[in-house]
């Protein structure tokens, strides 16, 4: 039985497309949420950023992997439907957790999110995943942007630092270069949004975001889901999240006390 948030079309879409808009998916937690990215902004993680780069303007703070330590975090991942509609997205049985991340980018913030795929960053593997991005106010021109079948290139995207615009890992021979996707001509999907409302992405999918040029805040919360077939893999580096000690082996199904399953849900 699908989820009601979801069509069939919706399913086939994000299976052909590695992305799907789906409306108020978070729209009765967005006060919630938004209590959450306050505290998270003025308790900030280890891994917290600024993102700062030399002739940009505004501010553009992101962080990760604190869904543990803030309660209304918590409470989102437990109550919304967010588990069960990526079950059905991903054509998995099981969902885990495998981070949130928080991106708030205030009013005259200049600096855009840079074209990028998420999944050459991660220690995961696999096809069943899933990311949420969802804003927690009104986006018409700063919402996320992603490229049409990116998932199903035959080569990863490059990874990069996002401020140094450096490689994240020594091997660059093994990915294919950033590339321009409004220049070559691709297929780029972007929604006007409301609070609430959620991109659905796959791992590999090429994304980004402009800067947010408006007289209004755009604080964005992501939930990063992966499915049954996600499993462990080695990276040439410290990943993104890092994780460290998590004493994975290449092919291992990600630690449950660590990564835990939430669908189906715990009786």
């Amino acid at each position: 039985m699908t989820h009601p948030l979801l069509t069939q079309q919706d399913i086939e879409n994000f299976q052909r497309d590695g992305v799907v808009l789906i409306k108020g998916l978070f729209r009765d937690h967005v006060d919630t949420l938004r209590m959450g990215i306050e505290r998270n902004m003025q308790d900030p993680g280890p891994y917290a950023s600024e993102n700062q780069k030399e002739g940009q303007t505004g501010r553009f703070f992101d962080d990760y992997c604190n869904w543990q330590r803030i309660p209304e975090f918590q409470e989102v991942i437990k109550t919304s439907p967010a588990a069960e509609v990526a079950a059905d997205l991903m054509h998995s049985q099981s969902v885990q957790v495998f981070h949130d991340h928080v991106l708030v980018k205030e009013p005259g913030t200049s600096m855009p999110t840079p074209w990028h795929t998420d999944g050459p960053y991660y220690f995961v593997k696999g096809k069943q995943t899933v990311s949420f991005w969802s804003p927690m106010d009104p986006v018409k021109n700063a919402a996320l942007r992603c490229v049409a079948g990116s998932h199903k290139w035959e080569k990863p995207v490059l990874p990069t630092r996002w401020a140094s615009e450096e490689s994240f890992f020594p091997n660059e021979d093994d990915y294919m270069p950033i590339p321009d996707p409004d220049a070559e001509g691709m297929t780029v999907l972007e929604w006007e949004m409301e609070p609430g409302d959620a991109v659905a992405f796959n791992y590999d999918v090429l994304h980004g975001a402009r800067g947010n040029t408006s007289d209004t805040r755009r604080r964005a919360f992501s939930l990063r889901l992966v499915g049954d077939d996600a499993h462990y893999t080695q990276r040439p580096g410290r990943t993104s999240p890092p994780f460290p000690d998590h004493d994975m082996q290449e092919g291992q199904k990600l630690r449950e006390d660590w990564f835990p399953t939430i669908w189906p849900a715990a009786s």
